[in-house]
């Protein structure tokens, strides 16, 4: 061992930022960074240029630019999104992310002292307090960054998790997580060499704040080495660890390590209503949805960039889940690469087609549009705009399935999904005891939105006549339109029928325009995320004067939101809460599970109003472990009503399998409680196909209600005088 020698008077706490390093190493240092620099800046460049080839989007995602920019500093420095399902992922992320900003913002500030203020001033502000504060914390926070990755690098290789793999798996994902590793690890070994071999020139105890750094010195000592011996080295660790620095940046354009800056202008540029609301379609009738990958907008192509990989989309899609051949993650990886390979010169082929297209139409048919992939996006993909742009090319150039061209049809000629005469549509309010108002004929505070199913599905029909029950018992004024109602509109547009939408729209304005009322209320979610998020988006005006559309309107409906919409048990709940129901909390002694329709909880964030009716009926709730955000689709969403899949384990019988197997009940559960009607017509049917019909019992949280009221023990306390509205959001 040498003798350590001590720090003389004057000598500065600090370290010499080259040590060991020849002059001429240091030209060549910065002449690799400038063409570091140059490849770095010229790949984002050509990425960014990339992006301005696809069609302008219709949001404006520029608006507010500085606050945009502010607030996806706070949700990616947070790591908010990475903590959505996986705590310890997000744990993971949050090290990593930390670390190397850390790291980052250390190696910047080096930067500035060496080549700009000692220049400037002669002097060095990197001594003292200023580097012990600066060695300890670039060490505490490297250390952070090291373990993190090695918790990815455990994830990924030997805990070996499903969705960290997949078809799109290649080089980049190993090079991103071991490259960031070993700079990591390799900073430390570098350090260890250095303090140790300074030591045999000075005192460095004050090294000891850089903790990690230390304790790599004092193994080196215990393994036998010297001083000389780290000097020797560590000319060789350093131009290591530099030249794989250089390499990391000048990858970063041209390989995964870009979504450190696609991902965080995703989060910039979201649309904070993306699902919720669709884009619009142009009226020129030769514009073209997905004929080429250019027809995507900028947006959409970023999306593809923006991707990690991670895999969290495909696990909780209930398409995949049910051996449907839809994976979001490969969706929008498959885009990327086809547009990769058509910039290279690679041939060019169909974006979406029977076969022998980048995407095949059965995978975009699988599609639920129930948003659990967009929900569990940590970089904000926006999954259903580039799926709906797809589906309307398909319908655009016929590829749907007969049963979907039936309900078309059905929607043109009758105005419903069934078929039904549209004259029958208020047939189902003829068996109860009292006459449901005409809202065309007087005056009501609610014009109700019955909807396609309760008016004309038999199941649901029942479900309707208990809602009218219930209005009625609270006298809440409430009418509907009778045969004057037509179908939203809300499915046919997530399987890309935009101009039957638009049509559907403009009819039912045209209805409610007839009418006066104040609020909507809307038995089914799927209408009411329409009327709340769509409707008011709509460029009637751009439409007006075409002969295929049945309207003449030109004004925007409902854009600053005048007109409250509710869906039912919005409604309802405030009413049960003023008394308007007498309901005491005891008169029903069921023990049942709730599930969250897409449309009400992940579309539009409303979870706690259909439970608080239900445990006003007295009934022992019990959640399943997919619940709220998380909660597992019916399959009936985009679509799926309509469409036949060959599926081993339908979407509806395995949430109807974890109700009765994974609720902390179990199977006490005696009634699976809905909201919406396609949940109803999906459940009822999965009871059947699953062979639940003993076991379970489907309800919606209105007949719920209803059996309440009408158990005898309930008491009206107040009527429609202290009824008054929902409060808005």
């Amino acid at each position: 061992m040498s003798t350590t020698l001590p720090l003389q008077a004057g000598e500065p706490v600090t370290r010499e930022t080259f040590w060991g390093i020849s002059p001429v190493g240091e030209v060549v240092f910065y002449f690799l960074a400038v063409v570091t620099i140059w490849v770095f800046a010229y790949g984002v460049y050509k990425r960014f240029a990339r992006y301005t080839e696809g069609r302008s989007d219709p949001m404006d995602r520029l608006e507010d630019l500085p606050g945009r920019v502010l607030e996806a500093a706070k949700i990616a420095g947070s790591n908010q999104k990475q903590f959505n399902r996986d705590l310890f992922g997000g744990l993971m992320h949050a090290f990593i992310f930390w670390g190397f900003l850390t790291l980052l913002i250390g190696t910047t500030i080096l930067a500035i002292d060496m080549d700009f203020y000692r220049r400037l001033t002669g002097e060095s502000f990197f001594v003292g307090d200023f580097y012990l504060s600066y060695s300890f914390v670039m060490d505490a926070m490297g250390l952070l960054f090291v373990v993190g990755l090695g918790v990815a690098i455990y994830r990924r290789y030997i805990r070996n998790m499903d969705r960290l793999w997949g078809k799109h798996t290649s080089w980049e994902d190993g090079f991103l997580v071991w490259s960031l590793f070993l700079l990591g690890v390799g900073g430390y070994l570098q350090e260890g060499l250095r303090i140790l071999g300074t030591s045999a020139e000075r005192d460095v105890s004050f090294e000891t704040v850089s903790f990690v750094g230390w304790f790599v010195k004092d193994v080196y000592e215990f393994a036998g080495m010297t001083p000389e011996l780290a000097g020797a080295i560590y000319p060789v660790a350093w131009w290591s660890h530099a030249l794989l620095a250089f390499l990391f940046i000048a990858v970063i354009p041209y390989a995964k390590p870009f979504h450190m800056i696609s991902s965080f202008a995703n989060v910039v540029t979201r649309d904070e209503k993306a699902g919720q609301r669709l884009p619009g379609v142009p009226s020129d009738l030769d514009a073209t949805n997905a004929e080429s990958i250019d027809d995507f907008t900028w947006r959409e192509l970023l999306d593809q960039d923006a991707c990690t990989k991670c895999g969290r989309c495909s696990s909780v899609c209930p398409a995949k889940a049910s051996g449907r051949p839809l994976d979001p993650r490969d969706v929008i990886l498959d885009l990327k690469s086809y547009r990769e390979s058509v910039d290279d010169g690679g041939e060019e082929k169909p974006i979406v087609a029977d076969g022998g297209g980048v995407i095949d139409t059965e995978t975009m048919e699988s599609c639920m549009a129930c948003m659990a992939c967009m929900d569990a996006c940590p970089v904000e993909i926006e999954h259903l705009n580039s799926f709906t742009r797809m589906q309307r090319q398909m319908t655009d150039e016929g590829m749907i399935p007969p049963s979907l061209q039936d309900v078309f049809q059905n929607v043109m000629q009758k105005g419903n999904t069934f078929g039904d005469p549209n004259r029958d549509r208020g047939n189902w309010t003829e068996e109860l005891d009292f006459e449901v108002a005409d809202a065309r004929e007087t005056s009501v505070e609610y014009l109700w939105y019955v909807g396609d199913y309760p008016s004309f599905d038999d199941r649901n029909k029942k479900v309707a006549r208990s809602l009218a029950k219930i209005f009625e018992y609270a006298d809440c004024d409430v009418g509907i339109l009778y045969d004057e109602e037509v179908y939203d509109g809300n499915d046919i547009r997530r399987v890309g029928e935009e101009f039957l939408f638009l049509e559907q729209a403009g009819t039912l304005v045209g209805s409610f325009e007839e009418c006066d009322f104040e609020k909507i209320v809307c038995t089914d979610p799927h209408s009411y995320n329409t009327f709340l998020n769509e409707y008011p988006e709509v460029d009637f005006e751009e439409f007006a004067d075409d002969p295929m559309m049945p309207f003449e309107r030109e004004e925007p409906w409902n854009p600053d939101g005048e007109i409250g919409i509710y869906h039912w048990t919005q409604v309802v709940e405030e009413l049960a809460t003023r008394g308007a129901l007498g309901l005491r909390g005891n008169e029903l002694d069921y023990t049942v599970t709730y599930h969250d329709p897409c449309h009400l909880g992940r579309y539009n964030d409303e979870y706690e109003a259909p439970r608080e009716l239900v445990r006003m009926t007295g009934c022992e709730l019990h959640e399943m472990p997919r619940n709220r955000a998380d909660s597992f689709c019916c399959g009936g969403g985009g679509g799926g009503l309509w469409l036949d899949h060959d599926e081993d384990v339908k979407p509806s019988e395995e949430r109807l399998r974890e109700a009765l197997e994974d609720t902390d009940a179990g199977a006490s559960v005696e009634k699976f409680v809905v909201a919406c009607p396609m949940c109803m017509t999906m459940y009822e049917d999965g009871r059947k196909t699953g062979g639940f019909e003993e076991a379970i019992e489907i309800v919606d949280v209105a007949e719920l209600m209803v059996e309440a009221l009408e158990s005898g023990d309930a008491t009206v306390t107040t009527g429609a005088d202290d009824a008054a509205a929902p409060a808005d959001d």
